[in-house]
């Protein structure tokens, strides 16, 4: 054995858990198990209990202790199941390479003797895509492009220092732009539009320009307020499912009709009658003027909306594709003015996806929630659409929330479910637990907020409190490093807890004889929380209470 003479003192774990003060009495650059030698940095197989994977490692010290037994500090690799995305039932919608692994901070110390043998492990780069990175690794063992954080679930790019280790540099920094163009955004399951106005208000203090261009939700009243405060936001009141399929028809017609330059629509037996006057139920197409896929009571195609020549817009029907044969260039004009002003997107539009999917199927309220399978639930299923949205438009950054019960319920399945299924998709992925009254507001309201980002992106951190809150309840145990929050010895200023006085002791009293619908304030704002609420739509979009 190569050996460097030292003592130092190291930290290490009793049985029970406990640190405790552990001496090297010499360290070494190499050592020999079983007649193979093994040297600092070499990735190896460590001895697991019977019946299960060796563990996997990289050596970063070989030293001998005080008590002359020989030992190696050992930095772990994860594999996918041995991370928070591991469930007890595999979804057949998506798998993991069981060649892939993440690179964690997480070490310790190990008798020697515990080596199996070498693995050859490959750093691959996190921007190539999986099927590239399975090929480079081909004649390796394993292949890691990504670390693995215990705190907060993080999968993420490596970081520099590491990669000066390994030879491989990463640029992903670099390629952040957040001088220029608008960022576009999607707003899935959108309600009223809160999430995405917020992201945007949240974009606009640091300095960056987020717009939301397309909104999604099946509740009519919902859209019909969100188009009121955002007219630019095309705004669409559908199933989210149905709106991923017309999607993919929307890609197919764009294709046809704009992509395609040799392509040309034959003329229309419209347009080659000559002008006159109608005859009595008598229907000529005067314009397309939108779009949708399905709908209730209808089959499974494009709709599309139909201004009829010579009737007034209460006349306007939805025709099926099929039924407009005759009418190619009223399509190609509807495709070619839709894809200029980009009233769906397309694969590549979308820089932030943003949404939470409905949480009934999982909320501590419902009593008949299926624990045995809940996939095998309408609402529940809704995560997975959202995620195979993400999947088709590949959007540099997604954000998704939902009550912290996806992490509970039946041992946290859905919210696994939605970071395994990021993770395959090659995505960066960091899972928060936030409390609002961290932030700000006078109520507890614990929340899951999961980022996705882009290999060719920086993956964004969950923001720390700003205020103390009144605490309510607790995070699920299996998640508590989610909980975000200054570390034990940071020591913080934050401001002082809100109350509901804070937000409604300006209220006029209501007796129940109160006919009015609005009402005067009778007093000035007591709290900055009341100055804040009482701006008008103009004033507090460029003020956020800090």
């Amino acid at each position: 054995m190569l050996r460097d003479f030292c003592i130092c003192v190291r930290l290490g774990r009793n049985g029970e858990g406990e640190e405790e003060e552990v001496k090297a009495r010499c360290h070494y650059r190499a050592a020999q198990v079983e007649g193979i030698v093994y040297n600092l940095r070499d990735d190896v197989y460590v001895a697991a209990e019977e019946g299960k994977p060796h563990f996997i490692g990289r050596i970063t010290e070989l030293f001998e202790g005080t008590d002359h037994v020989k030992y190696f500090n050992c930095r772990w690799f994860f594999r996918s199941e041995d991370t928070v995305i591991s469930t007890a039932k595999l979804v057949d919608d998506h798998s993991h390479d069981p060649k892939r692994v993440f690179l964690s901070d997480e070490r310790n110390d190990n008798p020697l003797d515990c080596i199996v043998s070498k693995v050859k492990i490959l750093q691959v780069d996190p921007k190539l895509d999986l099927e590239a990175k399975a090929q480079l690794a081909a004649d390796n063992d394993l292949y890691y492009d990504m670390s693995y954080t215990v705190p907060y679930s993080t999968f993420e790019n490596i970081t520099n220092d590491i990669n000066e280790i390994s030879g491989i540099s990463s640029d992903a920094d670099s390629e952040v732009d957040t001088s220029v163009a608008t960022a576009t955004l999607l707003d899935l399951y959108s309600g009223c539009g809160g999430m995405s106005t917020g992201l945007c208000l949240g974009a606009a203090l640091a300095g960056l320009k987020l717009e939301t261009r397309w909104a999604v939700d099946f509740n009519s009243h919902a859209c019909k307020s969100l188009k009121s405060n955002h007219p630019k936001t095309e705004v669409r009141n559908e199933k989210a499912d149905d709106f991923l399929s017309l999607l993919k028809e929307w890609a197919v017609l764009c294709d046809q009709y704009v992509h395609d330059n040799n392509a040309e629509a034959p003329p229309s037996m419209d347009e080659e009658e000559e002008e006159g006057e109608l005859e009595k139920d008598e229907y000529v197409v005067q314009k397309l003027t939108d779009i949708c896929y399905g709908g209730i009571d209808r089959k499974s195609c494009i709709y599309f909306k139909v201004q009829w020549k010579g009737y007034g817009p209460e006349e306007d029907t939805w025709e099926p594709i099929e039924n407009l044969s005759d009418c190619p260039l009223k399509i190609k004009e509807f495709v070619q003015e839709g894809h200029m002003r980009k009233v769906l997107p397309l694969p590549g539009d979308v820089d932030v996806l943003c949404g939470g999917p409905p949480c009934q199927g999982i909320s501590g309220l419902n009593r008949f929630r299926n624990r045995d399978d809940p996939l095998n639930d309408d609402k529940n299923r809704q995560l997975v659409t959202f995620m195979n949205i993400v999947s088709y438009l590949r959007p540099k950054f997604v954000l998704m929330e939902n009550v912290v019960d996806i992490l509970q319920f039946a041992e946290g399945y859905l919210g696994r479910y939605a970071l395994s299924r990021l993770v395959a998709m090659n995505y960066q992925s960091r899972l928060g637990i936030m409390l609002a009254g961290c932030y700000g507001l006078p109520q507890f309201r614990m929340r899951t907020f999961l980022w996705g980002a882009l290999t060719t992106m920086v993956l964004p951190k969950h923001p720390l409190p700003t205020h103390n809150v009144v605490i309510r309840g607790g995070a699920p145990n299996a998640f508590t490093q989610s909980v975000v929050a200054y570390d034990e010895i940071q020591n913080p200023t934050l401001k002082n807890a809100l109350v509901l006085e804070d937000a409604i002791s300006d209220l006029p009293k209501v007796g129940n004889d109160q006919a009015d619908d609005v009402m005067e304030y009778l007093v000035k704002p007591k709290t900055e929380f009341q100055r804040y609420i009482r701006l008008s739509r103009k004033g507090n979009a460029g003020l956020l209470i800090r």
